[in-house]
């Protein structure tokens, strides 16, 4: 895989070097990349700036006009073929880069990502703290009215509790969604997109071409069926109180979250806004405080919260109620006062009957005819209890004939006579009308014979008018749920919704739907399951169908579980699903063989791993028995420390119960052996002691027997070694002869080494001294006089010596010793200084003579230099030369070098012949 990658890599180096091509000032080629030598991995270009892809410089277009055609066409074949590897290689690394980024993404989610109780405590309370600050300020702490904000703040993080009810998926922190105004469920954004849109579609299917598109038809949310306009259509993605557009991926934010502040209106409206932080759910009460006085406007004003301004003081409210004889009541309260709870005899409207009635109610009817006579004297009201006066008779003024032609003046006494022309009104069919005279009561049935067409139009027969014709043929046309036929006998094309149950499996894969049929998506399982813990005391809500993906909650009860093992009671955790994990108590059995409890973890369910099970032959073959299975251990040996002494009795160390007996510490004996000089040298050992007095030190028959030479120190100047072997007490003496040099360092002496180690420091100067004179030289370099002797040379020299006075003239001999001390010594007489001072005068003169001569000199040369510079002749001047006279050689070693070479070669020759 390392070698394909560094092909690819390699060959799309090659494709940006081989881009372009400019030619250089010799034979071959520059070659520059297509991005001016700067791109990823390319070399430096070569030219004077980059070229585009595929563009040829003048200087290559002219280079080509002398290439040959076939080699041209290979050059483009080659340059084609390396940017096609290059574009394959860039999408290559463009899907690489995408599928990591999808992969961190993915990593990085949010609501289903596993978040535990404990960081929820930590970094997530934080977040939810952080949100509700500004609201708890104003409440100071008083978080009772968040607790529904609250609730849909914990399930933003809580791992499968924001669903989407569309898809019935989870809602990540890096998804676009929308959130519902009225059940502030939130929704996957392209999920609500496509429910708007197919709604819509379904609700304006039924209309025609003409219809369609001029009203606006509205949408329902998934959960509460809460209508949007079409214009309300979600399109951008927007944090939850609608201020940033695609709000950025906070860790430190709650999900979808802006971490502005809300400024939401309340509702209901009050005037002030949210001041939580960007947050999901609704908006929490209105925490201002405002001042207010109660419903019946008698307590004095007080502050309040602006949530909970409106109260009651619970005084009687005193208002007059509509009965307009009592008064209200009721303690102070908000709206219209109740009715009159009062009861009072009361007549009806008529007048005629009285009743023990509500005082609320005063008017009333009863269920007699009026029964008074009307104005004309002839007819009573046949109106039942009414208010007002009764009206005119109805049979007076003009009156119409029953056919409505003729119309007559007729005391109300009299009836309408019928007019004699025919009736002529439409009868029931809607078609014909009656041929009857002008008569009293209801027009016949209609019955011609018509031809007449079914009401589905397929089938025409010829039947009476009044009679309804229905052929037997069923409607094949598919009714609004475009799912069942309408079936309906002889149907007129409006067909009747479908009337059955719809019945489709929804989202939930649980349910199905239960609406009649229809169109589209059926709505989401309004269902919610709780997912418990294994004891059931926690649970979280979740929509129905994600249960099966929903982890159980972690439930902080303690696990109620009886214990497997020999303990009574098991550690103490948390409620979980499973097997409990191995018990860490300590054993505490009582060892069989020293009475101790077992400290070791309980070990009656340990995994022990199976052996001489039979290995499968290959991977297709499943193993039929487990690799590991439970069992009881038996007790390990008891640990508990025991003080035992050692077998030398060197220490006392704490050993294992199981593991008490003698030992040995592995240090040396120690014990001193029978020579008193050299101890045991053997590893800790059993020792028996035939004394017991003599104490631990002392050895015993099993150490080790001294077989070494005595190492005792010997006297002070004896090299010999003790001829005994090791042995206590003191050596005898050393009887050896010890050659040993004089004080002179010439003679050689043999002495008994007891003798010398036994002597004074006398005796040794005696014992060492050769008897012959002291060969040394005295500082004075005369030899000592004296016989050997150690030490210093005495200086007592009486030698003659010769000394002189300073000049050196006088000489005399005197002893050496006096010499050296400084106490004799010759002047000299008046001779010498005689001689002195001639000399010192002669000195003088030669220095005198000389200081003249360089005067001189510094004359002349003063002379010579001012008559250089006073030269007045203009033609020429004199000018003082140093005449220097040249040697021979100077003069003619021109001649004289090539004669000594001619005669140097002649002697050569002739020496050479000589030889031959």
């Amino acid at each position: 895989m390392e070698a394909s990658w560094r092909q690819v890599a390699g060959g799309r180096g090659r494709a940006r070097g081989r881009a372009t091509a400019a030619p250089s000032s010799g034979n071959g080629l520059h070659l520059r990349g297509a991005g001016g030598g700067r791109e990823k991995g390319s070399v430096g270009a070569v030219g004077p700036g980059p070229s585009p892809r595929g563009a040829a410089t003048p200087a290559a277009a002219g280079s080509s006009v002398g290439r040959s055609p076939a080699g041209s066409e290979a050059l483009q074949t080659s340059v084609a073929c390396e940017l096609m590897s290059q574009r394959k290689f860039e999408e290559i690394k463009k899907a690489n880069q995408a599928a990591a980024k999808k992969l961190v993404e993915e990593h990085f989610s949010s609501s289903s990502e596993e978040e535990g109780d404990e960081d929820f405590e930590g970094k997530q309370g934080k977040i939810v703290a952080n949100t509700f600050t500004t609201y708890t300020t104003q409440t100071d702490g008083d978080m009772r009215e968040l607790e529904r904000t609250k609730q849909y703040v914990h399930e933003a993080f809580q791992a499968g509790a924001m669903t989407c009810l569309i898809c019935i998926a989870s809602v990540k922190r890096n998804q676009a969604v929308w959130s519902c105004s009225g059940c502030f469920c939130i929704f996957h954004m392209p999920c609500i997109q496509k429910w708007a849109k197919d709604s819509q579609f379904l609700v304006s299917s039924p209309l025609t071409d003409d219809d369609f598109g001029k009203r606006d038809y509205p949408w329902p949310c998934p959960k509460c069926r809460f209508e949007y306009k079409r214009s309300d259509t979600p399109s951008r993605y927007y944090c939850y109180c609608g201020k940033v557009e695609d709000p950025p991926l906070d860790p430190w934010l709650v999900p979808h979250s802006c971490g502005q502040v809300c400024e939401r209106e309340f509702k209901p409206p009050c005037g002030h806004k949210c001041l939580l932080l960007c947050h999901p759910g609704p908006c929490p009460p209105c925490p201002k405080m405002v001042t207010t006085t109660c419903y019946c406007k008698k307590a004095k004003p007080i502050p309040r919260r602006c949530s909970a301004k409106e109260w009651s003081c619970q005084l009687p409210c005193g208002r007059k109620l509509l009965c307009g004889q009592h008064k209200c009541e009721s303690s102070c309260h908000a709206g219209n006062c109740p009715p009159c709870p009062r009861v009072s005899r009361q007549k009806c409207v008529c007048g005629k009957q009285a009743a023990e009635r509500s005082c609320a109610s005063p008017l009333w009817h009863c269920d007699q005819v009026c029964g008074k006579t009307l104005p004309c004297g002839h007819h009573t009201c046949e109106q039942v209890c009414h208010i007002g006066a009764c009206g005119e008779c109805p049979r007076s003024g003009k009156r119409f004939c029953p056919c409505q032609k003729s119309k007559f003046s007729l005391p109300c006494t009299e009836d309408v006579p019928t007019c004699g022309d025919s009736c002529d009104k439409v009868l029931e069919c809607g078609i014909h009308r009656c041929s009857q005279r002008c008569h009293r009561g209801p027009c016949e049935t209609c019955r011609q014979e018509v031809e007449k067409q079914c009401r589905c139009g397929k089938h025409t027969k010829r039947m009476p008018c009044h009679k309804p014709y229905l052929c037997e043929t069923k409607c094949v046309k598919m009714r609004d749920c475009q799912k069942h036929q309408c079936r309906r006998k002889c149907c007129p094309g409006n067909c009747p919704p479908c009337d059955q149950n719809c019945g489709r499996t929804l989202g939930c894969r649980n349910h199905k739907c239960p609406s009649i049929c229809h169109r589209g998506s059926c709505y989401p399982c309004p269902e919610t399951v709780d997912v418990k813990c294994n004891c059931g005391s926690t649970k979280v809500t979740v929509p129905c169908g994600r249960e099966r993906t929903t982890r159980p909650p972690k439930c902080k009860e303690q696990c109620s579980r009886p214990p497997t093992c020999h303990h009574t009671s098991q550690e103490k955790h948390r409620c979980h699903f499973g097997s409990c994990p191995p018990c860490h108590q300590p054993c505490q059995k009582v060892l069989e063989k020293c009475g101790h409890l077992c400290p070791a973890p309980c070990h009656d369910q340990a995994l022990i791993k199976q052996t001489g099970r039979h290995q499968p032959t290959g991977p297709w073959e499943q193993p039929s028995e487990p690799a590991f299975i439970q069992t009881a251990l038996p007790c390990p040996p008891c640990q508990v420390p025991i003080p035992t002494e050692c077998l030398g009795k060197h220490e006392v160390s704490p050993l294992p119960c199981h593991t008490v007996g003698p030992y040995s510490c592995k240090r040396v004996c120690g014990r001193t052996l029978d020579c008193q000089n050299h101890t045991c040298m053997k590893e800790c050992h059993k020792v028996t002691e035939i004394d017991a007095f003599i104490g631990k030190n002392k050895a015993g028959p099993e150490c080790l027997h001294c077989e070494e030479g005595c190492s005792k120190s010997r006297p002070l100047g004896c090299p010999h070694p003790c001829v005994l072997p090791c042995h206590p007490g003191e050596c005898p003496p050393c009887v050896q002869m010890l050659r040993i040099k004089c004080h002179c360092k010439i003679t050689s002496l043999y002495v008994e080494c007891r003798k010398i180690t036994t002597a004074d420091i006398d005796e040794k100067n005696l014992l060492s001294c050769c008897k012959n004179q002291c060969p040394k030289e005295l500082p004075c370099g005369h030899r000592c006089k004296e016989m050997c002797h150690p030490g210093e040379c005495p200086f007592n020299c009486n030698q003659k010596v010769k000394l002189r006075c300073p000049c050196k003239r006088i000489k005399k001999e005197l002893q050496c010793n006096k010499v050296r001390e400084n106490q004799i010594s010759i002047e000299c007489d008046t001779t010498c200084k005689e001689m002195k001072r001639k000399a010192s005068e002669i000195k003088e003169a030669e220095a005198k003579a000389a200081l003249e001569e360089e005067k001189r000199r510094q004359q002349a040369e003063l002379e010579a230099f001012e008559n250089r510079l006073k030269g007045r002749r203009k033609k020429s001047r004199k000018r003082d030369e140093v005449a220097v006279e040249l040697t021979l050689w100077q003069k003619y070693k021109y001649f004289l070098l090539p004669a000594c070479a001619l005669v140097v070669l002649v002697f050569a020759w002739y020496i050479a012949r000589d030889v031959a």
